[in-house]
């Protein structure tokens, strides 16, 4: 009763085809799903989650989910140019829609740093910024 492995499965090649990007369309003005997008656009949506969520605050996500651009708080403002880089490419290349992030740039003004990148996946590239409080 205990099956056997069928050794003609162990030669056949895995499917190395890329997820779906499917996801639900979030309306953040008016609080509602609206839909569905794909491609591209989910993945500008996935970032814009991703650098709103802190890491390790919400239960609900995992402990790759999310940025820790909080630890910035206090920091050197040249310190946390160095570290804002690091800290956007932990947060956004755990996806595996994206490829790579680039063009990083920090912007220090008192006691606010704005970070401007370039995201770029199978579907496109893209333009974002963050800003936080050091």
């Amino acid at each position: 009763m205990i099956p056997e492995l069928d050794p003609a499965l162990l030669d056949r090649p895995l499917d190395d085809h890329p997820q779906p990007s499917l996801t639900w369309q979030l309306d953040l003005d008016k609080g509602k799903i609206t839909g569905r997008i794909y491609g591209l656009d989910a993945v500008k949506q996935a970032v814009f989650k991703a650098l709103q969520t802190v890491r390790f605050n919400h239960d609900i996500y995992d402990f790759d989910y999310g940025h820790e651009l909080p630890l910035l708080l206090g920091s050197n403002p040249i310190f946390a140019e160095s570290e804002a880089k690091r800290l956007i490419e932990e947060a956004l290349m755990t996806d595996d829609r994206i490829d790579r992030i680039d063009q990083i740039t920090t912007e220090v003004a008192g006691e606010q740093i704005m970070i401007r990148f370039v995201v770029h996946t199978a579907f496109g590239s893209f333009e974002q910024e963050v800003s936080t409080v050091v």
